[in-house]
């Protein structure tokens, strides 16, 4: 990419879309362009085509999707699978359709089966059951890297898809109930703290093992790979090391300052028993991450702070 190549960023309005957004500015890109949901939707297909079709983008980052945690994937099954399957099919097709010079499309490490050899291989796609609880989501994403793959061996479309770990950080879904485990973490502790609470549950055992990595340097890989990776398998972005859900919760707790108890559930469900990412063909490739976890949370928990609890 040229600092003046014009690039367009679906889905800048969540975590890792600005993310990206804020990652291509500092490096010192300057044509970028979004559209809110307002906007477009992307679930529209004649919509998202008259957009390309108007705007002809060199170069996509597809961030745009429907997420949350184990409640709400379970819940929203219909919604998880439909929403984010018109979302990468209108874009994909549309990025072909208008000769997009290259498109990163960006699906999630619950792509991989629940008992997937760990650490978690690019190779180990498709190779067992998916977790149930995700399932739909899971097959959404899987659809949008066989999309890639497709259009690249048909077309000949430079198309290439990453699968990040779980994230935090700047602009986190902080919703009680459809967020994801560490910002569900940073609102309970910081809310029992402020309620004076003597006690805090965690869903589930603990005992499940969990990679988490800072979503703006998930951003930094993507603008590194969009200049220097044109392959057609796609690749793992993670950190390389995880920790149970319980070390998590008491790092949180410490971070936050919250002097109670934690208490686990265990009659709810614990989801995967790991999910480790093998990110050894990211560092071959020459990137590794930055920001080490407890610094993360320190930054994320300010962020929630100023721009969530702040607001209310």
């Amino acid at each position: 990419m040229d600092k003046n190549s014009k690039i367009y960023i679906a889905g800048h309005n969540g975590m890792v879309g600005g993310a990206i957004k804020r990652q291509l500015q500092k490096e010192g890109y300057t044509n970028l362009f979004m559209r809110s949901f307002s906007e477009l939707d992307l679930r529209n297909q004649e919509s998202v085509n008259q957009f390309f079709e108007k705007e002809k983008p060199e170069y996509v980052f597809l961030a745009a999707a429907k997420v949350g945690g184990i409640i709400a994937n379970n819940t929203y099954r219909a919604d998880f699978i439909y929403d984010n399957l018109m979302i990468e099919t209108n874009i994909i097709h549309a990025s072909y359709a208008n000769q997009v010079k290259k498109l990163l499309f960006l699906g999630s490490s619950c792509i991989y089966p629940k008992m997937a050899p760990q650490p978690l291989k690019e190779e180990s796609l498709l190779s067992g059951y998916l977790e149930e609880t995700n399932e739909p989501y899971a097959i959404a994403k899987i659809t949008g890297i066989k999309l890639c793959e497709a259009y690249r061996e048909q077309y000949g479309c430079n198309f290439i898809s990453v699968m990040p770990t779980n994230l935090y950080g700047y602009g986190d879904n902080y919703h009680p109930t459809n967020s994801h485990v560490l910002p569900a973490l940073i609102r309970r502790f910081h809310e029992a703290k402020e309620e004076g609470k003597s006690e805090v549950v965690i869903w589930g055992t603990g005992a499940p093992l969990r990679e988490f990595m800072f979503a703006d340097d998930l951003a930094d890989a993507c603008v590194f790979l969009m200049n220097h990776y044109n392959e057609k398998q796609f690749v793992n972005i993670g950190v390389g090391k995880d920790l149970s859900i319980k070390d998590v919760a008491y790092l949180v707790k410490d971070i936050i300052g919250f002097k109670g108890n934690i208490s686990f559930d265990n009659t709810k469900p614990d989801g995967t028993p790991r999910k480790l990412m093998d990110v050894s063909k990211l560092h071959a490739l020459g990137w590794k991450h930055k920001v080490e976890l407890k610094e993360g949370i320190a930054l994320a928990y300010q962020d929630f702070l100023n721009n969530v609890y702040g607001k209310k």
